[in-house]
């Protein structure tokens, strides 16, 4: 009796996974554009078809972007008769199966926006109540990709066990149609998703939402500390977010990934070297890797930034680590942090970020680098290359000799991010100095 019993609570377990997460994607961070950070609710499907394109013609296909996500707002006012969502038929007059299908055909994969409430955060009508109807109506449109927000939840937060189930009810809903559709989960960090969201979801939200800023507070982001957040809020700074994101970088794992939000990456509010950090945390924090820039109008620097291959791969790195906070020292005005991370054939990545207002001079000392990996990895030496340069040949990833112990007088600029691939070398040695 005992072993078929736990027979068959070991099979409803093992069907209790399928229907959750495990929906065979996000095996590595998803990528792709979104309309909120840069239109908001002035979309149309012209729009989206638009981004499409440019999305084509910047070869940013090439290198993994692959959804094109449509956020709030192209709802109608009502829903049908029926109850099923319906589509504004002033920005979509030909529908949403219609925009998907073009979208399909173009070899990109399409994604809509619901909340977990009975308003959307823009007003419109939610899903709270019509998970299965509306989980339906998105796989009939052929959607592939569910942004799934929080505002207007009638109360069912407080204890992750509310909002794990009230988010769990979109997750039963989407795997029950059949069609792999990835799911989103923004719930901004509130009740820590990082604990419950990884057997429902495959990616969440740690946090309120992201504002093109590097590191200016704003009592709308009220919280110092996203472990006990009792108001996630909005307007997030974007280096605050990379401080809430080092202590939870645990609990990601392949299908199930930490979200610190859209990319604001050439929306204007930050300058080269600020943008520069922004991509590079979100790279090897392992964030998904959502554009929300208008990527039919972008300069040089905007498309070099979010185009840097080596900086993807990482984050793509099906065999690499979330990389880790390994100490953080205040200095005048911010603060200095190393950081460090395992990739796939013992590889690592090493990050020096400085939030100060003023330049800052430091040795990297490979004990703190190599902490996790101990005495042997932390004594030997490595080639070192400079992703934030180009070869000879023009690929990212600048070779700068083979450093033992220490990466010596390291010069880094206000709000500037150092990032270097670390590969075990021989015993040669080279003392480099102003890296």
């Amino acid at each position: 009796m005992f072993i078929a019993l736990g027979a068959t609570v070991i099979a409803a377990l093992a069907i209790r996974s399928v229907l959750g997460h495990d929906n065979g994607l996000a095996r590595s961070p998803q990528m792709g554009w979104n309309t909120w950070n840069h239109f908001g609710c002035d979309i149309s499907e012209s729009t989206i078809l638009n981004a499409a394109k440019a999305m084509i013609s910047n070869n940013l296909t090439q290198l993994g972007y692959e959804y094109v996500i449509m956020d709030d707002c192209w709802q109608a006012p009502a829903r049908d008769s029926s109850g099923a969502p319906v589509a504004d038929p002033q920005k979509f007059p030909n529908g949403i199966k219609d925009l998907a299908d073009q979208i399909h055909n173009l070899g990109l994969k399409f994604g809509i926006y619901s909340s977990a409430g009975i308003y959307t955060c823009g007003g419109k009508f939610g899903s709270l109540g019509f998970e299965e109807i509306d989980a339906k109506t998105y796989a009939d449109w052929g959607v592939d990709y569910l942004k799934y927000d929080n505002c207007f939840n009638e109360g069912l937060a407080g204890t992750p066990k509310i909002s794990h189930d009230r988010f769990a009810n979109m997750s039963r809903a989407l795997n029950a149609t059949g069609r792999p559709i990835l799911y989103s989960m923004c719930n901004w960090g509130e009740d820590g998703p990082w604990n419950f969201a990884p057997t429902i979801a495959n990616s969440w939200r740690i946090s309120g939402d992201i504002h093109d800023d590097f590191n200016r507070f704003d009592d709308r982001c009220p919280c110092t500390d996203i472990l006990d957040c009792k108001l996630p809020g909005f307007h997030c700074a974007m280096a605050r977010i990379i401080d809430f994101a080092a202590p939870v970088g645990q609990k990601a794992r392949s299908g199930a990934w930490n979200d610190l939000d859209m990319l604001e990456v050439g929306n204007g509010g930050m300058d080269f070297d600020e943008y520069v950090t922004h991509f590079t945390f979100w790279s090897i924090l392992k964030s998904p890797l959502i554009l929300g820039n208008d990527v039919t109008n972008m300069s040089n620097d905007t498309l070099s930034i979010i185009t840097n291959k080596a900086l993807i791969d990482i984050n793509q790195d099906q065999g690499s680590s979330v990389a880790n906070r390994m100490w953080k020292r205040t200095v005048s005005g911010g603060d200095l942090s190393l950081w460090a991370g395992s990739l796939s054939n013992n590889r690592f990545v090493i990050a020096l970020l400085n939030t100060s207002p003023n330049s800052q001079t430091v040795d990297v000392s490979f004990k703190d680098a190599f902490f996790d990996q101990g005495t042997t990895y932390q004594q030997q030496p490595y080639k070192l290359s400079d992703l934030w340069q180009k070869d000879g040949s023009g690929n990212w990833g600048k070779p700068l000799g083979t450093v033992q112990g220490s990466i010596k007088g390291v010069k880094i600029g206000s709000h500037q991010t150092k990032l270097w691939l670390a590969i075990p070398a021989g015993s040669s040695k080279r003392d480099t100095a102003e890296l």
